[in-house]
């Protein structure tokens, strides 16, 4: 089953402390009857609501068509962690790419967080974008590596970061795990789900119109233009982009050999109060260099927003919260027994190289996700890159599509049981400290 509808019921956003405290609005009528359009999108998130709002602002008739509602997707239920870098740092990317590819690289990634804070203060300030990631490392080897990342940055790149040593880190992090870490002020955290519900009003007041609960069933190009079909309509356009990142159905099998859909897990604690410093001491997010990463922060209500765990099934385990308690304890043994008012699950896109996958995966059908873990500002500015190139501006579209992202080994049917067993060793990895 489609990862669509295999966790959720239709139409419905998760029971997150990101809902509780959103208003969606009144449901977007579905798509009936034959449509026409510049450009059709498929998806309502950050990629698809970037694109059809840098579109309509341009003048183009701009159709959206989601499956569910805005932001039902990842975009809504993110750690809502805002950086100017990928997956892979910055040495990898000079390593495996060569100087030139990889400081175009970084400027995109500069370019994209800055996106992000813009597209907040133009139609999102309730987001409430805040200054600051702390990444933390868990061994004295790991806080040495970050110290000469930071170095190197400065160095190489002019990025100014801060090290923390460990007594410097838990004045702001008291959790006993770190050895010390490197804080980025240029990076920041947000509402993830208040900041794709502004982008599709903004993208509506430009002139986009959005239909809700209008799964794309199909995608046909056997004419003059493609044509996209769902349960109730169809919309004949001259450019299609493919925005669903993990959650998007089979439309492209050139797309689902590279981008696999795996799934993440937040829980929320009850408001914490002056135990709130037992945490963090300062309005700033933080993600650590375990494999698979643990990442929280404090929402606005002084509540602990904790992310740690992923899943390579489409079905989400039995029990989610487990797990997450129990690495959540770890971490702070002064909360174990903290009451948790909400916990909820997301799928995300990956890549072989945890590049973003950007492609013509057809004639005048675009296609852009598999941002593995580094999607809030990437999406925003992919939409973009996207529009630019419906536009006619494909310079930097070609540019980020020659990104080596390699096909999964077996294509779709073989990715998830080959990266379980990859995930299970780093896993191991991790737990063990290896």
């Amino acid at each position: 089953m489609s990862p669509l509808y295999r966790n959720d019921d239709p139409g419905t956003y998760p029971a997150s402390w990101y809902a509780e405290t959103s208003d969606p609005g009144p449901q977007r009528e579905p798509l009936r009857g034959e449509e026409k359009a510049d450009v059709a999108i498929v998806g309502a998130g950050y990629t698809g609501l970037s694109a059809a709002l840098a579109l309509a602002e341009r003048g183009m008739r701009v159709i959206v068509l989601e499956a569910h509602r805005a932001g039902f997707g990842a975009s809504g239920r993110n750690g809502g962690q805002v950086s100017a870098g990928y997956n892979k740092d910055q040495r990898w990317l000079e390593q495996r790419l060569g100087e030139g590819p990889a400081r175009m690289l970084w400027d995109l990634g500069l370019e994209a967080r800055d996106l992000t804070r813009s597209l907040v203060a133009d139609h999102a300030p309730e987001a409430r974008f805040m200054p600051g990631v702390l990444h933390g490392a868990w061994g004295a080897k790991g806080a040495e590596e970050e110290r000469r990342y930071g170095a190197w940055l400065a160095e190489r790149y002019g990025y100014q970061t801060q090290y923390l040593d460990q007594d410097a880190f838990r004045e702001i992090c008291p959790s006993p795990v770190y050895s010390g870490g490197l804080l980025d002020m240029g990076s920041g955290h947000l509402h993830p789900l208040r900041l794709v519900l502004g982008l599709a009003h903004g993208a509506e007041a430009a002139g986009a119109v959005i239909h809700e609960l209008s799964e794309v069933r199909e995608v046909r190009t056997d004419g003059p233009r493609p044509v996209l079909r769902t349960a109730e309509g169809t919309v004949e356009a001259e450019h299609v982009i493919l925005a669903g990142n993990g959650y998007l159905p089979g439309l492209s099998r050139r797309y689902a050999s590279r981008v696999m859909p795996i799934n993440s897990f937040i829980a929320a604690t009850e408001p914490l109060g002056e135990q709130a410093d037992e945490v963090l001491r300062r309005d700033i997010a933080v993600a650590d260099d375990k494999f698979v990463v643990n990442y929280f922060r404090l929402s606005e209500d002084k509540r602990l927003l904790f992310g740690g765990r992923e899943s390579y099934s489409i079905g989400y385990p039995k029990d989610i919260l487990t797990a997450l308690r129990a690495r959540m304890a770890r971490l702070f043994p002064g909360l174990r027994d903290a009451a948790i008012s909400h916990h909820w699950g997301g799928t995300l896109g990956i890549t072989m190289s945890r590049l973003p996958y950007l492609d013509r995966v057809a004639p005048g059908i675009l296609a852009a996700g598999g941002f593995s873990g580094h999607g809030v500002a990437l999406s925003l500015l992919s939409g973009r890159v996207m529009a630019e190139a419906v536009a006619g501006e494909k310079e930097r579209f070609d540019t980020l599509s020659t990104l080596p992202v390699p096909a999964f080994p077996g294509g779709p049917a073989f990715r998830a049981p080959l990266l379980t067993l990859a995930m299970t060793w780093y896993s191991l990895r991790d737990r063990f400290g290896i």
